[in-house]
């Protein structure tokens, strides 16, 4: 007979299996990832049909199978109905499931993960839909705390290059501060600028032109080194890639993030939170190895919306 387990999840993944059934992939706070098969799911009177959807939270009682393991019960126990009722809260909330997905571990406790990701589902449920930005702001937020929890925070309160704290010039409508997915954060031009000056100066320090010809060997062929020479090697600070740059506004709200709450910046625009979530989904595809295919949505939305309001 088949061992059975309870566990308590939410789905965050669905795929068509055989003609009835679907697979389901769950994030549990007990044994983290796991996929089980929701059988018969896909009948029209089946009682896990519901229970089988995208973002429903349920208790389970699981078979252990030899390849995949078999939902045998599941209690609903929370949904989010908002969500599919609003296209940008949708592609938000699969947006931040693709992020789970990377970071979470199989056969071990997720508890934390479980939380955070339900309270940000949650907090983008109760948006307005009448504002968009919204989205976009609790969007950045839910990413900058799940990048955060698996201890992958991009670095945005001082500088990569000097460790310098970087405060944004409200002042002057140019400032920028440069972003380098690289390098891990934020970068001051400033810094960068000189940095990129020093190693100009080291390398025509190490390469001087000449004033005079090498002496010749015997043969007269090339060059004979000088006498008592030693090579010496510097190594220099990597001038780091410049991702996006970020005017004051941006590196506000992107400082922000990691309060528990979202932050009202007066003076935030679409286009400000549009920036900040374009700066975060190169960064948190840089730190997890591949794309976040929901964030084409995103941008199809939103483009959608700015189109209608023009």
């Amino acid at each position: 007979m088949s061992r059975t387990y309870k566990a308590t999840g939410i789905n965050l993944k669905t795929q068509a299996l055989g003609e009835s059934d679907k697979i389901v992939t769950i994030l549990t706070r007990e044994f983290g990832l796991i996929r089980a098969v929701a059988p018969g799911s896909r009948k029209h009177n089946s009682s896990l049909g519901g229970r089988s959807g995208m973002f429903v939270v349920n208790e389970l009682l699981i078979a252990k199978g030899r390849s995949l393991d078999k939902i045998t019960q599941a209690q609903t126990l929370k949904t989010y109905p908002g969500l599919a009722k609003d296209l940008g809260k949708l592609s938000a909330s699969q947006y931040l499931a693709e992020i789970v997905l990377c970071e979470a571990l199989s056969e071990q406790p997720q508890e934390e993960l479980y939380d955070l990701f339900n309270e940000h589902l949650h907090r983008l449920e109760m948006v307005s839909s009448a504002n968009p930005s919204g989205v976009l702001a609790h969007l950045a937020h839910g990413v900058f705390h799940l990048l955060a929890l698996a201890g992958l925070t991009p670095q945005v309160q001082i500088c990569c290059l000097s460790q310098h704290p970087l405060k944004p010039d409200f002042t002057n409508p140019n400032w920028q501060v440069g972003f380098s997915t690289p390098a891990g954060g934020t970068v001051s031009l400033e810094a960068r600028e000189r940095l990129r000056k020093e190693g100009q100066r080291e390398i025509n320090n190490q390469f001087p032109i000449p004033n005079a010809p090498y002496p010749l060997s015997p043969e007269g062929a090339s060059p004979s080194p000088m006498p008592n020479t030693q090579t010496v090697v510097v190594h220099r600070q990597e001038i780091p890639v410049i991702s996006s740059r970020l005017g004051a506004m941006e590196l506000a709200l992107l400082q922000h993030l990691s309060q528990p709450e979202i932050m009202q910046i007066d003076g935030a625009k679409d286009h400000h939170w549009l920036s900040v979530e374009q700066t975060l989904r190169q960064y948190a595809q840089y730190q997890l190895g591949r794309p976040i295919r929901s964030a084409t949505l995103i941008d199809s939305y939103f483009a959608a919306n700015h189109d209608a309001t023009v």
